[in-house]
């Protein structure tokens, strides 16, 4: 017998049984030899996959209407990937390279914003490579600060996103100072087409292949970032270093962004006390705390990120951040809330000069 249509996949049920098998085979992620095997870690993992199916179905089934596409949360205070940055809002919608579509909304107050178009996908081959890119620092506004983006492959008169045809994804980030303060930019995204469209109703090619590529992005992604924390393992513990920028952007990274990483290891008396000696010119810079699978930590509730306006100061403008499970008596101290390893990522953003921030292990 032949391969299966996808009507008969549907009407059968083989294309949830085949979903179900990868997200279990998904678990196979999570138990890796490298892996630390402490309850913390485990549950988190569990706890991880659970979360990138939230996403995989919110990416690959909700949003897979590429020509009516809407904006969604692709990452958030529950649902995190890729060492996610607290500072930021993300936003995300699924498109075709070959359409145009138009993106409007407020500047707001938000400090940086940035639209970015992708392709390829962690469910495809682990790459989102960046095929246009587009920020505030060229954006054009009216004296509301309204603004129109638009996205095509031709080229718009302002304000231009550009395309590929292989673009399939366009990628939003707002990044704040203080997001007590900033008011976050409102947008929504719309295809440029004839008047009168509507979506059509769901059928049998969009459902299954929807589900096949969320279980691909849940495998993939658990399986792209596991590779990371093991590569940091083979570095020096407790010591940041410039990551690869070309892999960096080439996962999906903001171009403006310089990338640091390190994998910490720490005893319960450990503080590991990161040294700024100067802050260069830069739109902004911040370092955050994530667990083994590179989520960030639970930013709504504990000190784990700091940024160039949380930040306090040293007299001579250097900055010493301290990282530990209980307060070392440092002004800017993050809380490791239990874990004793993971990863620590450091951004310098539109940054004059690739500063290396210092670092060494005391005792509290």
């Amino acid at each position: 017998m032949g391969e299966k249509t996808p009507q008969e996949r549907v009407l059968s049920g083989q294309c949830w049984e085949d979903f179900c098998d990868q997200l279990k085979r998904s678990g196979q992620q999570i138990l890796r030899p490298e892996a630390p095997a402490d309850e913390l870690t485990r549950a988190e993992g569990w706890r991880y996959l659970s979360r990138l199916t939230r996403i995989a179905l919110e990416m690959h089934v909700e949003g897979s209407d590429r020509d009516f596409p809407t904006f969604y949360l692709p990452s958030h205070e529950t649902a995190k990937i890729g060492a996610d940055n607290p500072d930021n809002l993300y936003l995300r919608a699924e498109i075709n390279g070959n359409n145009r579509y138009r993106i409007t909304g407020n500047r707001s107050t938000v400090h940086y914003l940035s639209w970015g178009s992708q392709k390829g996908g962690y469910e495809k081959d682990g790459s989102n490579a960046q095929t246009g890119f587009i920020d505030t620092g060229t954006l054009e506004v009216d004296a509301d600060g309204n603004f129109e983006v638009i996205a095509s492959i031709e080229a718009a008169d302002k304000n231009w996103l550009p395309l590929e045809p292989e673009s399939n994804t366009i990628i939003v980030r707002q990044t704040f100072l203080d997001r007590g303060v900033e008011r976050p930019s409102e947008m929504k995204i719309e295809r440029i087409q004839e008047t009168g469209a509507q979506p059509q109703p769901l059928n049998s090619e969009r459902i299954n292949q929807g589900l096949a590529s969320a279980a691909g992005f849940v495998e993939g992604t658990a399986r792209l970032f596991a590779n990371w924390s093991e590569d940091y393992q083979n570095h020096p513990s407790n010591c940041l270093f410039m990551a690869d920028q070309a892999l960096c952007q080439s996962v999906g990274g903001d171009p403006n962004i310089l990338y640091y990483y390190t994998y910490f290891d720490l005893a319960d008396d450990d503080a590991l006390v990161i040294h700024i000696p100067r802050i260069p010119q830069c739109e902004n810079w911040n370092l955050q705390l994530c667990n083994y699978w590179m989520e960030s930590l639970d930013y709504r509730y504990f000190p784990i990120h700091v940024n160039k306006h949380t930040a306090q100061y040293n007299e001579d403008g250097s900055v010493d951040i301290a990282v530990a499970l209980r307060d070392p008596g440092y002004k800017n101290w993050l809380n490791a809330t239990d874990h004793h390893n993971g990863v620590i990522c450091f951004r310098w953003i539109k940054t004059e000069e690739a500063l290396l921030p210092e670092s060494q292990v005391i005792k509290i």
